[in-house]
């Protein structure tokens, strides 16, 4: 059973995440660069890390939020990054949405040194985070997405294994295109009513009651 959990990038989406993580019990450790989050999450209990290889030592399973693929390399393999503490056996499991071909290049390198990665996507945002209702798309050894779940468990409603390295970061790339175009689409629409003289207030009411409605339509 898994207890000791790592948290690099406590952002907007990180620290919510990180935030139910200890409060599910896990002892956690967190990175950023940044001062203020981390001593918000210290005041819940949560061990505080100046680099990331110190949360290498101490955690089995390192979730991490940054913001490029260029952050999330300097990480894990650059200078104090994960790879020069982390113990053999220890789950780096990947959020921030990243190529897949970065996800791939960054697991064969972990290998060397025993250390396993995921590419456990996320959709829900923030407010998916606060209400515990992420979506969860994870690329990986199945039993490495198992040993992961229960730490998944405290931000996600539905939590997918969707294949091995890098299909984690292809679903989230394949399902940001649908939402992409829905928002493009809905957009379009009520432009079209709008301008040709429909309160849009009216107009977005009948679509939610209508065929067109839709998680981008009731939510955006």
């Amino acid at each position: 059973m898994v207890s000791k959990v790592g948290y690099i990038g406590i952002g907007n989406i990180g620290k919510p995440i990180a935030t139910n993580v200890i409060k599910g019990g896990f002892d956690l450790m967190v990175c950023d660069l940044r001062e203020e989050p981390m001593k918000e999450l210290a005041a819940l209990g949560a061990k505080t890390a100046h680099s990331p290889m110190e949360v290498g030592k101490h955690a089995e399973i390192i979730e991490m939020s940054v913001v490029d693929d260029a952050q999330v390399e300097t990480v894990i393999a650059g200078e104090k990054g994960i790879l020069s503490g982390a113990k053999p056996g220890t789950i780096i499991a990947i959020h921030s949405t990243i190529h897949p071909r970065t996800v791939k290049r960054i697991a064969d390198l972990a290998k060397g040194s025993g250390i396993h990665v995921v590419d456990a996507q996320v959709s829900g945002g923030e407010r998916g985070a606060r209400a515990k209702t992420l979506c969860y798309m994870v690329g990986g050894e199945k039993e490495d997405f198992e040993k992961c779940r229960p730490v998944f468990e405290t931000s996600g409603k539905e939590i997918f294994h969707v294949g091995q390295v890098g299909m984690g970061a292809v679903a989230k790339l394949a399902q940001q295109v649908i939402v992409m175009m829905n928002r493009l689409s809905a957009y379009e629409g009520m432009l079209l009513g709008e301008s040709a003289g429909l309160d849009p207030k009216i107009l977005q009411d009948v679509v939610r009651a209508s065929s067109g409605d839709s998680r981008v339509a009731s939510n955006w």
